[in-house]
């Protein structure tokens, strides 16, 4: 009896030794809707968000959703920092800061990777690291151009490559395709013209690379997984259909299994837009930085959500309908995936 619980405990102590090794990394994206400063900004024709504009953003509404926002943050991360969070519709540094270093969440030793870009009303993308779990190596934006539109101005493609504490590298790309205003046919091609962009890029890291890069590409793509930017331009598919090395695997390609069945709602449907793509190498699990099994997820705290009289069920606790001011969070709801890197061998 005493030698079987000399082993148990043995046991248990390499096994609880080996957990302690393994650090989990939080990668997460939010497109933040309309997250404006109030001030007016004499370089834009855009500035219906400040306090005489045609939405009346002022600076109790800008504060306010700034703390709907950061509550939001820390519950999606169990008050953890999160390793990387990437970020669409925000307008300049000013609101990432008042976020991210004027707030509770100045605790989790944030940094901010924030370029601006040519979006005709000054949103951008950007993205936040732990300095904690991650260390910036090199950051740019990479431009979408339109070779039979030279006026054509889109968001950037945010790139960065960072190094975790093992010394793995991980390539992230934020997103933020062109939006199906206008209609969706019309637009589909702008779309395709991103998905183009994107994976010439993917590729240059594939090619260049002696060994597969580990890549997680996330965003507001304005089309879903089966659409043919994603699936066919961007070669972006479930696991079982990613037949190349190069191929991304669409983490939220299967809505059955991500908790919810949607991060935006169209009257009765709900349509899953944000998505995280990685690729093939972090699915080894035998690799020491890889993909957590069935982490992929659309956050969906009940305070995100309020009753749909319209359409029935639950809508988007949004900020603005239209004009119409309510308070809420966002039109779109977080997603995450988990990374796992074993941070020593025993």
């Amino acid at each position: 009896m005493v030698v079987c619980l000399f082993i148990f405990f043995q046991t248990f102590q390499t096994s609880n030794a080996e957990a302690q090794n393994v650090e989990t990394l939080r990668v997460a994206f939010w497109n933040f809707e309309n997250f404006f400063d109030p001030f007016v900004d004499s370089t834009r024709t855009y500035n219906d968000f400040t306090e005489d504009g045609a939405q009346r953003w002022s600076k109790s509404r800008f504060y306010k959703k700034r703390n709907n926002m950061f509550k939001c943050l820390l519950s999606l991360s169990g008050n953890e920092p999160l390793a990387v969070l990437g970020i669409a519709e925000v307008e300049n540094y000013y609101v990432l800061n008042a976020l991210f270093n004027q707030t509770p969440l100045k605790n989790h030793n944030y940094r901010i990777v924030h370029y601006e870009g040519d979006d005709r009303r000054g949103i951008d993308v950007a993205m936040i690291y732990c300095i904690d779990k991650l260390q910036l190596i090199y950051s740019e934006p990479v431009k979408i151009r339109n070779p039979d539109d030279k006026k054509f101005k889109s968001r950037d493609i945010l790139y960065a490559v960072f190094s975790d504490r093992r010394g793995d590298t991980l390539h992230v790309f934020v997103n933020h395709w062109p939006s199906r205003y206008g209609g969706e046919r019309e637009t589909v091609n702008l779309r395709a013209l991103a998905a183009r962009t994107l994976r010439h890029k993917i590729d240059s890291l594939c090619w260049t690379h002696p060994t597969m890069p580990k890549i997680v590409a996330m965003g507001d793509f304005n089309d879903t997984p089966d659409d043919p930017s994603i699936r066919e331009v961007l070669n972006a598919k479930p696991l079982e259909d990613a037949d190349t090395d190069c191929a991304l695997v669409n983490l939220f390609a299967d809505g059955r299994e991500l908790g919810f069945e949607g991060t935006l709602k169209h009257q009765y449907n709900w349509q899953i837009f944000d998505q995280i793509m990685v690729s093939k190498s972090l699915m080894d699990k035998e690799s020491t930085l890889h993909y957590k099994s069935k982490s992929s997820t659309i956050f969906h705290a009940d305070f995100l959500f309020e009753p749909d009289e319209s359409f029935g069920g639950v809508k988007l606790f949004r900020t603005y309908v239209g004009p119409k001011y309510f308070g809420g969070f966002s039109d779109h709801l977080p997603v995450y995936i988990d990374l796992e890197t074993t941070l020593s061998s025993n």
